[in-house]
């Protein structure tokens, strides 16, 4: 377990370096910048000897990959660089920033998990078959709807209408729940999908019956056996719910009228302020990674069989120069167990 956490943040790190230089690349590639045409914008009222001081700071009159390794040393250094249009720190901005969105995302991530979770369970275990057909078109319908046009919607209706929050960020509790709660329904379509899809595959498997005709009942067969089975799709899926918070965090605080990261990212495009631009993917990319880090590391923590297939792996790895070691009980030498060949895991009736 322990080379597989260190391989995961060596993997985390790696990634985190692809998207800085990406960013970098494909913005320095971009015709024009925002410090020349500050020097060359005849409002701004600036000298010649002006505009050299201010690229000289900067560092844009120094050659492409010059620019990238400064960046990136001072990266390394904690240092993110200052804002092109505010003159202020990346990282002051980002960290009066992030507090917002860390609660809106959240509080998002919660309520879909919740609403994942209701649609789920309700749409494969209600006893009438036609409200369990009305559920299961539910995470088609909100895959399908934008998120600004829900974010629209339920400002509309419990404010404009039944005036329960406010129509703007007060920094009240109830001014975070609309746009939580449309990041929310947001994120739980793929997660109901996936968890109906797995309940009623679980549902099929030899051990429920095993387990119905030893005289379990159904809540006992779902909480010790089909909710654990069915649940690992899901915790896979989560870390990709992540990117989908992020990237609707920015809609919906334009929508919600809302400070935060999403400001930010807007002020920074129009402007096209690079620091800040590199700064807000960087910040984005390490809460995916985090979130994707730790999802690996707690599966295996839940499941077994992922801890067996992390075992086996490392059973097969070659002790001795050109021989490769066979572990026991395999069928070939050589030969792991597939993930699509696991058995479920086993649930003892009391």
């Amino acid at each position: 377990m322990g080379r597989h956490v260190l391989r995961r943040l060596a993997q985390a790190v790696l990634v985190l370096w692809a998207a800085y230089t990406l960013t970098f690349v494909l913005l320095t590639a971009l015709p024009g910048d925002a410090i020349s045409n500050l020097v060359k914008n005849p409002q701004s009222q600036l000298t010649p000897e002006d505009g050299a001081v201010i690229k000289a700071f900067y560092g844009v009159d120094r050659p492409v990959v010059e620019q990238y390794v400064h960046s990136l040393d001072a990266l390394l250094h904690g240092n993110l660089g200052y804002s092109l249009s505010s003159g202020t720190t990346v990282s002051s901005l980002l960290g009066d920033a992030l507090p917002s969105t860390l609660s809106l995302t959240g509080l998002g991530f919660v309520l879909g998990a919740l609403i994942a979770a209701a649609v789920g369970l309700l749409g494969s275990y209600l006893p009438w078959a036609r409200s369990r057909r009305l559920l299961q078109s539910v995470p088609a319908l909100a895959a399908s709807v934008p998120s600004f046009v829900i974010g629209i919607l339920l400002l509309n209706v419990l404010s404009f209408q039944l005036h329960v929050i406010p129509a703007v960020d007060d920094g009240t509790f109830l001014a975070l729940v609309a746009p939580a709660l449309t990041l929310g329904i947001t994120v739980s379509a793929p997660l109901s999908q996936v968890f109906s899809a797995s309940i009623a595959a679980t549902r099929k498997q030899p051990f429920v019956h095993v387990l119905h005709a030893k005289g379990a009942g159904e809540r006992f067969v779902f909480g010790h056996g089909v909710l654990r089975n069915s649940s690992l799709p899901v915790l896979t899926l989560l870390g990709l719910a992540a990117g989908e918070l992020i990237a609707g965090s920015v809609v919906t605080e334009a929508v919600f009228a809302r400070g935060g990261i999403g400001q930010v990212t807007t002020n920074a495009v129009n402007t096209q302020d690079l620091p800040v631009i590199q700064g807000v993917v960087l910040v984005s990319t390490l809460g995916y990674v985090l979130v994707n880090l730790l999802v690996d590391v707690v599966h295996p923590l839940i499941d077994p069989r992922v801890r067996a297939d992390v075992l086996a792996r490392r059973a097969t790895r070659p002790s001795v120069p050109g021989r490769s070691a066979e572990p026991a009980g395999s069928a070939e030498p050589g030969a792991a167990e597939s993930p699509s060949a696991r058995a479920p895991i086993e649930v003892k009736v009391p």
